[in-house]
């Protein structure tokens, strides 16, 4: 029974936390009262408890972690604007212009001081500086 309530214990901090630490030592406790139940004494209570949640953090953990680093990031807002392709609407230049960018139409101006770009020209926007896409 104690082993259940030192589970419950374990998983409020996980839930709390999100550290996924404290999950693995709630199954420690769990695999704990399951040697309980089972008729284990207390010092193969104790050994089962510790060598569940000691392999579950040695090889969950890592993986977990690996897992984590290797999620590519999303970009969204402004951010997703940069590097896609644009058609000129309005000639751009140093000054200003109109491109259209995945379907909205965006105030623009070129990267380049000397260079502009005619309408129908494909750009790729550098960076969002306002409410202004920078192009080349």
């Amino acid at each position: 029974m104690w082993w259940l309530v030192a589970a419950v214990g374990l998983g409020i901090p996980l839930v709390m936390t999100a550290m996924p630490e404290f999950g693995m030592l709630a199954v420690g406790a769990v695999a704990g009262a399951i040697t309980a139940a089972l008729g284990g004494g207390a010092v193969a209570q104790v050994v089962v408890f510790a060598l569940v949640s000691t392999a579950l953090i040695v090889v969950v953990r890592p993986v977990a972690k690996r897992m984590r680093a290797e999620r590519p990031e999303l970009a969204s807002g402004v951010d997703a604007l940069k590097g896609r392709h644009a058609v000129v609407l309005e000639r751009v230049d140093l000054h200003g212009g109109r491109v259209k960018i995945g379907g909205e139409v965006w105030s623009a101006r070129a990267l380049d001081t000397s260079g502009s770009f005619e309408p129908g020209s494909r750009v790729d926007v550098v960076e969002i500086d306002g409410a202004t896409a920078v192009v080349m």
